[in-house]
């Protein structure tokens, strides 16, 4: 079986959208996913509701924390830590790194190739990366398809999240796992990097993922 989680969603507690946290779980289910997370801006602090929400919905669905955090070079998704007191806003990508691997965390490029918020060919300089975000439901497919192309280049596995700013928008691209997703094994599992990115999008007419 196939885990489906859509690994970059926003809410209203990013400050920049109107979204409603458990309208967006509800989405979620309709749509047929296993979890999603919440990856606030800038803010892991900001994702709080997701541990009432997690209660809430435990039978149903996998709600994670993690936060896009705009590391001094583009945004990053970070994951497995709370860096709010550890990091500071436009820290350089390879000290927060350092910081989650002490911590037992990861750091994954989010859309490494969409003008002004991305580290583009930077990622290329940059180890211990573990991941690139490949499908990104708010870039191009020509932005996503670079994405892929540079994680096959280091030979790392590539992600896949809507970047929902609406609710609806959450699984619009999400990323497949090979085995169960947990929340005690979703770390190591990221690691481990047997998963691939999917975007579902229906640009002129016709279904496309852009990992086929």
């Amino acid at each position: 079986m196939k885990y489906l989680i859509d690994l970059h969603v926003h809410s209203k507690y990013s400050e920049d959208n109107n979204a409603d946290p458990e309208e967006t779980v509800q989405y979620a289910l309709e749509r047929g996913l296993h979890g999603i997370a919440f990856t606030e801006h800038y803010s892991y602090g900001a994702s709080e509701f997701v541990e009432a929400l997690g209660d809430k919905y435990s039978s149903s669905i996998l709600l994670f924390r993690g936060v896009e955090f705009s590391a001094d070079e583009g945004h990053c998704l970070v994951f497995g830590f709370d860096p709010d007191n550890l990091i500071q806003k436009h820290t350089p990508v390879d000290e927060i790194i350092r910081v989650a691997d002490t911590m037992g965390g990861v750091v994954i490029p989010s859309h490494p190739y969409r003008p002004g918020t991305s580290l583009e060919n930077q990622i290329f300089d940059i180890p211990g990366i573990v991941a690139l975000e490949g499908c990104n439901g708010v870039n191009t497919p020509e932005m996503n398809a670079k994405a892929i192309s540079a994680a096959r280049k280091l030979g790392l596995p590539y992600t896949g999240g809507s970047d929902a700013h609406e609710s609806e928008n959450v699984g619009l691209c999400y990323t497949e796992f090979d085995q169960e997703v947990t929340y005690e094994n979703f770390i190591d599992l990221l690691k481990a990097g047997k998963y691939r990115g999917i975007d579902i999008r229906k640009p002129s007419g016709t279904w496309f993922s852009l990992f086929e």
